[in-house]
C-alpha cells in the first residue's frame, strides 16, 4: 500500500521463522487471504480510531460559548474544562502499557472506543457542570489509553512501515479534528440548535469504532513473525496474553530482559521528546478550545469562526501523511521542528495585529504547526529500537508531556477573563513556541533511548 523510506528499511531485521498461531494459519487453506484481511481490518480500526482521538474536544471549542452560557461557567471554569484533556491524557495514558500486558492492546483501544462513545452520550445530559466534567473525563479517558497504544501497534504490525503508517494513522486523526470542528456547528442548528444534540452525536463514530477491534480483543490474531516471540515468552515461564498474543512491550522480537533496563528519567532524549511533546499539546489545546471564541470576539460569526477551526486542523491532514514520511528520511527532524514553529509564531503575531482581517491566513499558519503532533509520534517510533522501548517512550513522553501542557489552557482562560482580551494569552502563546522549538530540536537528534541505556 505504501513504499518504504530509506531510513525505515535500515531499522527493520529480518523477520523471525513464522511459528504457533501464525504457521497454523499459513498452512490452512485460505490462510494467507485470512491473513491479508486481518492486516486490512487492522488498518481500519487504526483510521477509526484515530477519527475518535479529537471530536470531543473540538466540538465542544465550536460550542464553548453555548456550553458556558447553558451551564453558567465563568471564564476560568471554561478555562478548566479545556484543561481536562490534558489532565486526563496524563492520568490515564501511564496506565496504558500496563493494561495492554494484561489484556492485549486491541482489547485496551476497543475498551477506549466504547468509553469514549459512552462519555460523548452521557456528559450533555447529566445536568451540571460537575456532571459535564465527568462524562468528559471518562471520554478521554478512551482517548488517553488510545493515544499511547497507537505508536506501540505501529510498531508492533507494521515495524517496517513505522513513517507510513504513522502519517496515515495521524492524517485520520487531523480529519476527524477538523470535521468535528467543521460540522458541530450547523449540524446542531440542523438538529434543532441544542448543544446537547451537538455534542452527543459524535458518539455514533466512536461506537463504529469499535468494531474493527472486537476480533482483537482475545488477542487471537496475531502479526507475522510472532508466533516465535510467543513461543520465546513460553519459555521463559513468563505466559502470554489472553488468548496467546505476546504481550505488547514485546512485540519487536527482543529479549524480555532488555525492558528494566531502560529508566527514561535517567534518559535526555526521553525527556526532550516529553517537553516537546508537553509544549506542542499546550498550543494545540490552547487553539482547539480557544481559537474559535477569539474569532467571534473579533466579530467573526460563530458559523465562520468553526470554519476557521476545522481549516487549522485540516491542515493537519496532508501534512500529518507528509511530515513523517519526511522524518523518516532526515538523520536529525529538527530543521522540520523550527520551520513549524516559525509557522506558528507567524500566526499568534495575526492573531494580536489583525484577527478578522486576515483570520483564514492565521487559521491556516496555526494548522500547519500544529503538525508538531504527528512529528512527535513519528520520534517517538525512531527514538526507540524495541519493542519494550516504544511503549515505554509511548507512555512517558505522552504521559509527562500532557502533565506539562494542563496549565496552559487554564492559563489562557484566567487570563481572558482578568485581562478582557487576548493580548495577554496570545503573548503567552508566542513565549511558550520558543522552548517548544528548542527541545523539539534536541530532540530530532539521531540517538535512541537503548543507546542511551547503554551508556
Amino acid at each position: 500500500m505504501m513504499g518504504l523510506m530509506p531510513r525505515e528499511e535500515t531499522r527493520t531485521t529480518t523477520p523471525p521463522p513464522v511459528r504457533g498461531s501464525a504457521a497454523h494459519d499459513a498452512g490452512k487453506p485460505g490462510g494467507a487471504s485470512t491473513r491479508v484481511w486481518t492486516m486490512r481490518l487492522l488498518v481500519l480500526g487504526i483510521v477509526l480510531s484515530a477519527l475518535n482521538l479529537r471530536p470531543a474536544i473540538t466540538s465542544l471549542g465550536a460550542l464553548l460559548e453555548e456550553v458556558r452560557d447553558g451551564l453558567g461557567m465563568s471564564g476560568s471554569v471554561a478555562g478548566l474544562l479545556t484543561s481536562v484533556p490534558p489532565l486526563c491524557f496524563a492520568a490515564f495514558g501511564v496506565m496504558a502499557p500496563r493494561l495492554a500486558r494484561r489484556f492485549t492492546a486491541g482489547a485496551v483501544v476497543c475498551a477506549g472506543m466504547a468509553a469514549i462513545a459512552t462519555g460523548l452520550i452521557v456528559r450533555p445530559y447529566v445536568g451540571g457542570t460537575a456532571g459535564f466534567l465527568v462524562g468528559s473525563a471518562l471520554a478521554l479517558m478512551g482517548i488517553a489509553v488510545s493515544n499511547v497504544l497507537m505508536p506501540v501497534i505501529v510498531k508492533h504490525w507494521f515495524p517496517d512501515r513505522v513513517g507510513s503508517m504513522t502519517g496515515l494513522y495521524s492524517m485520520a486523526l487531523a480529519l476527524g479534528t477538523a470535521l468535528a470542528a467543521a460540522v458541530t456547528v450547523p449540524l446542531t442548528d440542523a438538529l434543532g440548535g441544542s448543544w446537547q444534540t451537538g455534542l452527543a452525536l459524535w458518539a455514533g463514530l466512536a461506537v463504529a469504532a469499535v468494531l474493527p477491534w472486537l476480533p482483537f480483543v482475545r488477542g487471537r490474531v496475531t502479526p507475522p513473525g510472532a508466533g516465535e516471540e510467543v513461543e520465546a515468552a513460553r519459555a521463559g515461564g513468563d505466559g502470554p496474553a489472553q488468548g496467546g498474543e505476546p504481550q505488547v512491550p514485546d512485540t519487536a522480537g527482543h529479549a524480555r530482559e532488555e525492558a528494566p533496563r531502560l529508566r527514561m528519567i535517567r534518559s535526555r532524549t526521553a525527556w526532550a521528546l516529553a517537553v516537546f511533546f508537553g509544549l506542542q499539546a499546550t498550543a494545540a489545546y490552547i487553539t482547539m478550545g480557544w481559537m474559535a471564541q477569539i474569532f467571534r470576539d473579533a466579530g467573526v460569526p460563530a458559523g465562520t469562526a468553526g470554519l476557521l477551526l476545522a481549516v487549522t486542523m485540516v491542515m493537519g491532514v496532508p501534512l500529518a501523511f507528509v511530515i513523517p514520511r519526511l522524518a523518516t528520511r532526515l538523520p536529525h527532524q529538527g530543521p522540520i521542528v523550527l520551520a513549524l514553529g516559525v509557522c506558528g509564531l507567524a500566526g499568534y503575531a495575526g492573531l494580536y495585529l489583525a484577527p478578522a482581517a486576515g483570520a483564514w491566513a492565521w487559521a491556516v499558519l496555526l494548522g500547519i504547526a500544529n503538525c508538531a503532533f504527528p512529528l512527535a509520534l513519528t520520534m517517538v517510533g525512531m527514538r526507540a529500537r524495541t519493542g519494550p522501548g516504544v511503549a515505554r517512550l509511548s507512555a512517558f513522553a505522552q504521559s509527562t508531556g500532557y502533565l506539562i501542557s494542563i496549565p496552559g489552557p487554564l492559563l489562557v482562560g484566567v487570563l481572558y477573563q482578568h485581562s478582557g482580551g487576548w493580548g495577554l494569552p496570545i503573548a503567552l502563546m508566542s513565549a511558550l513556541m520558543i522552548p517548544q522549538m528548542a527541545v523539539g530540536f534536541l530532540a530530532g537528534r539521531d540517538r535512541t533511548v537503548e543507546d542511551e541505556a547503554a551508556r
